[in-house]
């Protein structure tokens, strides 16, 4: 995806989020932490441009709760949730840059309901690759990318890798 692609395909995610909703209220976003933060502070300033509604913005960090915590050859970084506000009774949406597996996600969901009881919660990606693990999906897809398993999804985002883009690459063996 070229930075243009990504633009509509936000651009789409956030009408889709507030018709599914009927609204802004009552709503928030929650990004999955790196490149799922700025990705939902991108759908809120859209979503404010349609709706003149501030949409607040929370930031979840996974890492305790990752099922491979004790197989990973590195230390991962654990970073701050910063969620400003409470969930309970919110319509909660997760945002996050790639859905593969579906392992993040559910890592994300058992971090979130620590925090209290939203009404709902919905799932937005920017690219959803297939070869899931887990019986989840996406309620919002920017893009559906079809993948072999030794290639990998990167998302470049201006506010974290200085450019907009979405590539493939093989990974190494």
């Amino acid at each position: 995806m070229s930075a243009e692609e990504m633009r509509r395909a936000l651009m789409r995610l956030a009408h889709e989020v507030v018709e599914r909703n009927a609204g802004a209220r009552e709503l928030a976003l929650v990004g999955i932490r790196a490149r799922g933060v700025p990705l939902a502070q991108r759908l809120s300033r859209i979503i404010a441009e349609i709706e003149g509604v501030e949409v607040p913005v929370g930031a979840l960090d996974i890492t305790l709760y990752r099922d491979d915590l004790a197989i990973r050859p590195d230390h991962p970084i654990v970073r701050r949730t910063e969620i400003p506000f409470s969930v309970d009774g919110l319509s909660i949406v997760l945002v996050d840059d790639v859905l593969y597996t579906g392992r993040t996600v559910r890592a994300a969901l058992d971090a979130l309901m620590d925090l209290g009881r939203p009404r709902r919660i919905q799932l937005a990606v920017l690219v959803d690759r297939g070869h899931r693990e887990l019986p989840i999906r996406a309620d919002f897809v920017g893009k559906n990318v079809p993948t072999a398993r030794d290639e990998e999804i990167l998302v470049h985002l201006q506010e974290t890798d200085g450019m907009d883009e979405v590539v493939i690459v093989r990974r190494e063996a």
